[in-house]
């Protein structure tokens, strides 16, 4: 198959691109704006062109004003939830079963066989929805949202609890509240949902996030990482408030979602490592870990889910949450 897939830009292409902006309106994007446009996109050409479009024409921001990293976010929420024309053809690949293949290992952390120029991989890199090269993971963040978002759609819509419920008096997110709370949808509704659609292996990672974006969605937002061979998806909830002496501030929360499997070994311990690695990497003291268990010997839903704490090797106290 012959790629006509453009290329990316690379930073200084999306710099010297946004810089044009500034030269023929006066407009600045200031350089955390211009940062954050490169990380969300990767540099994949309509989504840097369409980020900046959304700012000037649909968010309009005042040419005196500058345009900032939160312009960058809105914009990028904007048009994921608008299902632009770009994003929901994407979004219409996700059922084509060679795109399964290739992107449910990716979507759990497990690894990924294929055979030596596997076409289906080439099929995805040529789509653009797969980075280019090694290793195999979803090309940017906003695909990424992209692919979470349509694949937990059905969980979202099934969530009732109000997001405003999970905002605390001091403006902050109440983590703890939302573990409780979906902790008590999984065990209403977790079997059932695992038990349908096109990705189960998947399922209880997509369900966990998809409940988390139904009510984080309009105060923050949620970053995802994720790739073939990690054994892991991690989460990190960013949610900026005021507090009372009327600073802006950034509150971070860190998730660590891992599976055990038939035949496999009790995934606590690296667990455990692997979340002290990913809150050393975000300079944060505490954090979650979410073990799903898919064993068939697995004790019934609602016995096996429980919320409890323990310490990392590292020495952090951590929630264990058993799903």
């Amino acid at each position: 198959m012959e790629s006509l897939r453009l290329g990316d830009l690379t930073p200084d292409e999306v710099r010297a691109l946004y810089g044009q902006h500034a030269a023929n309106t006066g407009q600045t994007f200031t350089p955390d704006a211009v940062q954050r446009a490169i990380t969300l996109t990767a540099g994949q050409p309509w989504l840097v062109n369409a980020l900046a479009r959304e700012i000037v024409e649909k968010i309009a921001v005042p040419v005196p004003e500058p345009i900032t990293a939160e312009h960058v976010e809105q914009a990028k929420e904007r048009l994921i939830m608008a299902r632009a024309t770009h994003l929901d053809s994407l979004a219409a690949r996700l059922a084509e079963p060679r795109v399964q293949k290739i992107l449910g290992p990716v979507l759990t952390g497990d690894v990924l066989t294929i055979e030596p120029y596997d076409d289906d991989l080439t099929y995805l890199r040529d789509l653009g929805l797969i980075a280019p090269t090694p290793p195999v993971r979803i090309a940017n963040p906003i695909y990424r949202e992209v692919v979470v978002r349509v694949l937990s759609s059905s969980v979202q819509e099934s969530v009732t609890a109000d997001p405003r419920s999970f905002i605390r008096s001091d403006g902050t997110f109440d983590l703890d509240r939302m573990l409780v709370e979906f902790t008590e949808f999984w065990i209403e509704h977790g079997e059932f949902l695992v038990s349908g659609g096109s990705y189960g292996e998947a399922a209880p990672q997509l369900i966990l996030m998809g409940f988390l974006q139904r009510v984080v969605n309009g105060g923050g937002y949620v970053d995802r990482e994720y790739g073939v061979g990690t054994g892991r998806v991690d989460l990190l909830v960013r949610w900026p408030h005021t507090g009372d002496d009327g600073i802006r501030r950034l509150q971070r929360e860190a998730l660590e979602l891992k599976v055990w499997r038939a035949g496999r070994p009790d995934p606590l311990r690296a667990g455990l490592t692997q979340l002290d690695r990913y809150l050393d990497r975000l300079a944060l003291g505490t954090g979650v870990l979410v073990i799903f268990d898919r064993r068939p010997t697995a004790a019934d839903i609602a016995e096996r889910t429980t919320i409890t704490r323990t310490t990392s090797p590292a020495g952090r106290a951590l929630t264990l949450l058993r799903a």
